[in-house]
């Protein structure tokens, strides 16, 4: 079995609050491809995964519409 490498987050330019709202992301360090989603605050809290298609969708929902 190969270790698994440790997710690389990245915080969102786009977040504001000084930091109190802020949304982190792994792009392009998980081994599946996919791309995690989580609150920075809560480090140790759930995430969500998503596939590279799912989270450009979601990166476009926000843009359009958030």
């Amino acid at each position: 079995m190969t270790p698994s490498r440790p997710l690389v987050w990245v915080k969102s330019s786009y977040s504001g609050n000084g930091g109190a709202a802020c949304v982190e992301c792994t792009p392009g360090t998980a081994p599946t491809g996919a791309i995690h989603v989580r609150d920075s605050k809560q480090e140790n809290g759930p995430t969500l995964r998503l596939s590279v298609a799912a989270f450009a969708s979601l990166v476009e929902f926000i843009k359009h519409d958030g």
